[in-house]
């Protein structure tokens, strides 16, 4: 419906103009006494009225509209979307653009949409300057959250410590006036990768879902397992078929068995969970989550994609917390990829990017200082040698000092006067090597004696760490980049020597944090927002609408 009034609209001006010999008027009977020179003068004095009319109720408004008219001001309040008093198609095409915003989680009203639509064949000379003022500012506002986002991270969430490119007013202002296409230019705007137009495609999907009568959903009963019998099988089959997670014909009968077990393992697998078959109450929570609210989750992901920088790097690490998966991928394909454990709920990992400078085989760890008073200071008051079983020394100016001669009754978190050190052992914290991209954080990859725990599906439980699965692996294909051989490698493990090897090329890591993309094969991925993260995106998303 929009694209077929688009046209009308166009077709309607034009016909309007072909009647006013190519000059819209001013009003009706003073047409013919304007010339074309007064006609823009008087434009120009109504879009520098309409420019002091922007609103500027905060800072952020305060800035654009400065900005803006400071761009109109230098080019004599020429206008943009204005041509011999009509609006130009260029304009039209960037009206329909912006009331396409919801393909990119964005709402045209926004963006004021309806209303510059509404003006399209106005004639009126105020109207037409409201017009090219308005549209103007919603194609800034507009370029500039496709570009970098509605809001900017680290002002919503200080674990957030990302600071998106942005492009300012005047900048913008200028392509849109250079270019030929406008709306092509604004199109170009979010990153340009197949990670974010999956997850766009994926949008739509859903809202082209929605119109349709969105998911069905199940109803409470017994938990089902396979081979069991059950009446809500012809709901569960409609819903998986509604998924994707099965074939409309894979599956027939009253018996929960087969097709329909695997499809609820594809299910499971898509949302993070246990993949075991069983729709127990975790498993129904996730199948009979509306529609909606996926599309709500998506559109909080696409602002976190166009948070992202477009090239990433290459080779580059790529560290998901809620998926709790670290990837290095080269040339576009994941070369090694595993499973990670990441910081408890209240030892947040937070977002971040840095480079991978070395790696450190048999690593000392020296206990961070809030480790060092929160938990061991108080085993330390109760028994000074409490740490020797893990090799953890005292040092003091650097050097090994008897935790027995050590006061620390007289110590808190206020006044601890040494620093806690763990030699390179099997139960070392780290581990047999840790990969470092130095940051203010503190925060690392490494390996880990606590194996068992990968086992588990939800693995939050460092103190903000990233810890691999199979880190000699990793470190097999990070150092395979500059000929070094897996050979080498566990010969310098074996040496139980700290050993630090430089990489060549220092290598992008990228720690993010995702609960919702599209994988290459279209496989969608849901994750629980275990950090609570999501929750503050919304909240502020919708301060900002």
């Amino acid at each position: 419906m929009l694209i077929i009034r688009k046209y009308l609209v166009a077709a309607v001006a034009a016909a309007a103009f072909t009647a006013a010999n190519s000059a819209l008027a001013w009003g009706q009977s003073n047409t013919d006494q304007h010339t074309t020179a007064q006609i823009l003068s008087d434009l120009q004095q109504q879009i520098k009225t309409q420019l002091e009319q922007l609103p500027r109720s905060g800072a952020a408004q305060k800035s654009r509209a400065k900005n803006i008219s400071n761009w109109y001001a230098e080019r004599d309040y020429q206008p943009l979307w204005i041509d011999s008093s009509k609006v130009t198609d260029a304009a039209e095409r960037t009206i329909y653009q912006l009331l396409t915003a919801y393909k990119d989680g964005l709402s045209a009203a926004d963006y004021s949409g309806g209303e510059l639509f509404s003006m399209v064949d106005s004639s009126e000379p105020q109207d037409l300057a409201k017009l090219e003022v308005g549209l103007s500012n919603a194609a800034v506002v507009y370029g500039q959250h496709l570009r970098s986002g509605r809001v900017q991270p680290n002002t919503i969430n200080r674990e957030l410590v990302i600071y998106p490119k942005q492009l300012s007013a005047e900048k913008l202002l200028s392509r849109l006036a250079d270019s030929a296409t406008p709306a092509d230019l604004l199109a170009s705007l979010p990153p340009q990768t197949d990670r974010y137009f999956r997850l766009r495609n994926h949008l739509i999907a859903l809202k082209l879902q929605e119109a349709n009568g969105g998911w069905v959903s199940i109803p409470a009963g017994d938990v089902l397992k396979p081979d069991m019998e059950d009446e809500r099988l012809d709901i569960l089959r409609k819903r998986l078929i509604q998924s994707r997670d099965l074939a409309k014909t894979a599956h027939q009968g009253t018996i929960y068995d087969g097709a329909l077990v695997d499809a609820v393992k594809r299910f499971q697998a898509r949302t993070g969970l246990a993949i075991d078959g069983v729709v127990g109450p975790t498993t129904m929570g996730q199948l009979n989550i509306t529609i909606q609210q996926r599309i709500a989750l998506v559109t909080l992901n696409l602002e976190r994609r166009r948070w992202m920088q477009a090239d990433f790097g290459n080779p580059y690490v790529f560290v998901n917390l809620a998926d709790q998966v670290l990837k290095l991928v080269k040339d576009g394909k994941t070369i090694h990829a595993e499973l990670t454990q990441v910081g408890q709920p209240y030892h947040r990992t937070p977002v971040f990017a840095d480079v991978l400078e070395y790696l450190e085989f048999n690593p000392y760890w020296n206990v961070p200082y809030s480790i060092a008073t929160k938990e061991y200071l108080p085993k330390l008051k109760n028994n000074p040698y409490v740490l020797q079983r893990q090799q953890i020394r005292v040092l003091r100016n650097g050097k090994s000092v008897d935790p027995g001669g050590v006061p620390w009754a007289s110590y808190s978190r206020a006044n601890f006067p040494v620093r806690l050190r763990q030699d390179p052992n099997p139960k070392n914290a780290l581990g047999r090597v840790k990969f470092m991209f130095p940051n203010k954080f503190n925060v690392y990859i490494h390996d880990t004696p606590s194996k068992s725990k990968f086992t588990k599906d939800s693995r939050y439980f460092s103190h903000g760490c990233i810890r691999l699965r199979s880190p000699m692996d990793f470190a097999e294909k990070l150092l395979g980049f500059q000929d070094i051989t897996r050979g080498r490698i566990d010969r310098i493990v074996a040496s139980k020597k700290r050993t630090v090897v430089k990489l060549k090329q220092k290598i992008p890591v990228h720690v993010t944090y995702l609960t919702a993309w599209v994988n290459k094969d279209g496989s969608v991925h849901y994750r629980r927002d275990i950090y609570g993260r999501d929750k503050i995106l919304a909240k502020a998303l919708a301060v900002n609408s």
